[in-house]
C-alpha cells in the first residue's frame, strides 16, 4: 500500500460494518454501523435518539466536549456521543476519509479495551477509492504544547510518525515509536488495551454509580488492562502496552483535524486532554501548516 504522503484519492468503505458491544463509560449496549459516504463528506456521528428523530456531529476538534476518561463530541443540537476514539484511530490508520457512523445509544462499544474489533470490520468491508482530491495537513515548522511533565510536539515530516514514551509507577519505561501504516496500526497498536490502576479505577466506579454518572460502568477486566501494584492482570497482549494504547488515542484524537497529518509527534506521558491542546494549537496556527 502506498505511503500516506503519496495518498491522492479520497476513500471511503466498499460496504458497511455492523457491530454490537457495551459503553465504557455507560455499560449501555449500543449497535453501531459504520457505511459509506461520499465525497468531502468527512466522519460524521450519527445518533438515533428514538422515534425517528437522529442527530449528526462532524468528527471536528471544534465540536469536542471534555468529558473524564474519554473523547467526546457534542452536536450542536445538544446530545452527546461518547468514547469515539479507537473507531476514528481506525478509521484514519485505514486510510477511511467518508463513513457516516450511526448509532443507538451515547457510547461506542468498548470491546475488549482496543480496536482489533473495528480494524477487522474495517477489512472484511474494503476501501474504495473516489477521484475527488484528497487533501492533507503537512506541518510547516514544530508546535508544542506542554502540561506539567506532560509534553506533545509536532514538526514536519512526509507521513504521520509517531514516538511516545511513558513511565508508570512500579514499571520500567515505556517507548514506542513508527510511523503509522494500516498494518503498523493493526498489528502493533489496534490490541492495545484502556488501561487503569485498580484502586482508582473502584472508587471512580462507584463514585460514578452514586452521583447516576457514566463513569466506568462498563469497566472490568473483559474491557480493560487492570493494573495492580506493577502487574497487569494477565499479563500485556503487546510489549509496553500501556504506551501502545496511549499512541491509539492520540491517532483518535489527531482524527479530529479533519485531513490526515503530515507531521512527526514526540509525546511524553500524553493524553487526551493533551492530545486535544496539540490539534487545537495546530489549527489555530494558520502559519504552521498548509492543506496540499
Amino acid at each position: 500500500m502506498a505511503p500516506a504522503s503519496a495518498r491522492q484519492r479520497q476513500a471511503t468503505l466498499s460496504a458497511s460494518v455492523r457491530l454490537t458491544g457495551y459503553g465504557l463509560h455507560t455499560g449501555r449496549r449500543v449497535t453501531v454501523t459504520v457505511a459509506p459516504a461520499g465525497d468531502d463528506h468527512g466522519i460524521v456521528f450519527r445518533r438515533d435518539l428514538g422515534r425517528g428523530r437522529t442527530v449528526d456531529v462532524p468528527a471536528l476538534w471544534t465540536f469536542r466536549e471534555t468529558q473524564p476518561l474519554c473523547t467526546a463530541l457534542r452536536s450542536p443540537h445538544g446530545p452527546l456521543v461518547r468514547t469515539v476514539e479507537h473507531l476514528l484511530a481506525a478509521l484514519y490508520a485505514h486510510r477511511i476519509d467518508n463513513a457516516l457512523v450511526s448509532l443507538d445509544a451515547e457510547e461506542l462499544p468498548i470491546f475488549d479495551g482496543g480496536a482489533l474489533p473495528w480494524c477487522e470490520g474495517l477489512r472484511a468491508s474494503g476501501r474504495t477509492e473516489s477521484d475527488a482530491q484528497l487533501r492533507s495537513i503537512r506541518v510547516l515548522r514544530p508546535v508544542e504544547v506542554r502540561q506539567d511533565h506532560r509534553t506533545l510536539r509536532i514538526a514536519p515530516a512526509d507521513a504521520l510518525h509517531l514516538s511516545g514514551r511513558l513511565e508508570l509507577s512500579r514499571f520500567d519505561p515505556m517507548h514506542w515509536s513508527g510511523t503509522i501504516t494500516p498494518e503498523v496500526f493493526t498489528e502493533q497498536l489496534a490490541p492495545s488495551r484502556s488501561f487503569g490502576r485498580a484502586k482508582w479505577a473502584i472508587p471512580a466506579k462507584i463514585y460514578g454509580m452514586l452521583l447516576r454518572k457514566p463513569l466506568l460502568r462498563g469497566a472490568n477486566l473483559s474491557s480493560t488492562a487492570c493494573i495492580v501494584g506493577g502487574q497487569i492482570i494477565g499479563g500485556m497482549t503487546v510489549p509496553d502496552e500501556p504506551v501502545r494504547h496511549r499512541m491509539l488515542d492520540l491517532i483518535g484524537d489527531l482524527a479530529l483535524a479533519g485531513y490526515p497529518i503530515l507531521g512527526r509527534i514526540e509525546a511524553a506521558h500524553t493524553g487526551h486532554e493533551l492530545n486535544h491542546a496539540l490539534v487545537a494549537a495546530l489549527m489555530n496556527d494558520p502559519a504552521a501548516w498548509e492543506l496540499t
